[in-house]
């Protein structure tokens, strides 16, 4: 069976204040608590989902609860920015007026690499910005949404990675990834340098891995504010042994299969030490049932220690908006 990816899954960051998150979540981006969830690694910490009106995979930017954790130093061998996907010229208005409202830090609304963008950080540092949308994929506005249907975030966009040599990244998504390398831009904020623009199937705004290469950076440290990894999607048909197997024949070292509950994943580090996630479309966020995002949902096999888990997590109030 031919193997390929159809976009992004999920964008996981990491944040030492898990409540302003949700807050900045809801209230200023307006979007939905998916899954309210633990980190399956260390069930005494959060782990948030927010997205679409739908819960749709693609959508849903995720948050890992690290308290106390310390700024990440920003730099090489990153994920350096994530985009989120908007529609039209009156949308990129109104996020600039809202952001001023709430005094979130933001650019101009400017053009990078043919599309209207917004830069902005959210309220723990990690740097976003807002896409112009290809209108490739259907829109699932949320009704209880607190920023009108026709200028909700409609999901992610690319994101971007900022490595210091380009030619091992560059085999390991086109050979082992199969994406394709489509064209070059200079990077805004270092001109001299240049951004590659790999695509995932037929591209667009939802389906783009950038690259910047940069040689005049150190390596950023991980903390909060920081993104800990990016995840593309593995279609419907498609098995996660079977991508396994592929990075394997690469030579690329992997997790193998994990099983999350709400998608299957693989994790692996491309050779500049960036962190990627193969994760299934199915089941979706919807397999234990109807989107809550108040309770908290735990897989099956940390369902018998539901009580021990909620004794150790502190109060976190979820309410959307």
């Amino acid at each position: 069976m031919s193997l390929y990816l159809t976009g992004m899954h999920h964008v996981s960051a990491v944040s030492h204040d898990i409540q302003a998150s949700h807050d900045f979540h809801t209230r200023v981006l307006g979007l939905q608590t998916l899954i309210k969830s633990v980190n399956q690694d260390d069930t005494s910490m959060y782990h948030l989902f927010y997205g679409d009106g739908a819960g749709t995979a693609g959508s849903d930017l995720t948050v890992f609860d690290i308290p106390y954790a310390a700024r990440e130093r920003r730099g090489n061998n990153s994920i350096t920015l994530t985009t989120l996907r908007i529609h039209g010229d009156d949308a990129f208005a109104y996020w600039a007026d809202r952001f001023d409202a709430f005094g979130v830090p933001r650019g101009e609304i400017t053009t990078r690499d043919g599309r209207t963008v917004l830069d902005f950080e959210d309220v723990v540092g990690t740097l976003l910005s807002l896409v112009e949308d290809d209108g490739l994929l259907e829109a699932h506005p949320w009704d209880a949404s607190p920023v009108p249907a026709e200028f909700q975030i409609r999901g992610l966009g690319y994101n971007i990675i900022t490595i210091p040599r380009l030619e091992p990244t560059h085999r390991f998504l086109t050979e082992a990834l199969g994406l394709q390398h489509d064209h070059t831009y200079p990077t805004p904020a270092a001109p001299q340098y240049s951004t590659h623009v790999y695509t995932i199937g037929a591209g667009g705004a939802h389906a783009e891995v950038h690259v910047s290469v940069r040689d005049d950076l150190p390596r950023a440290q991980p903390g909060s504010g920081g993104v800990h990894h990016l995840a593309l999607m593995v279609p419907q048909g498609q098995t996660m042994r079977d991508w396994v197997a592929r990075l394997d024949a690469h030579g690329y070292r992997n997790s193998g299969v994990v099983d999350r509950h709400y998608f299957v994943s693989g994790y692996v580090r491309e050779p500049n030490h960036v962190l990627f996630e193969l994760a299934t479309h199915d089941p979706g966020f919807t397999v234990d049932g109807p989107i809550d995002g108040e309770k908290l949902s735990l897989p099956p096999f940390l369902e018998p220690h539901r009580a021990q888990i909620e004794a150790r997590l502190k109060p976190l109030a979820t309410a959307n908006v």
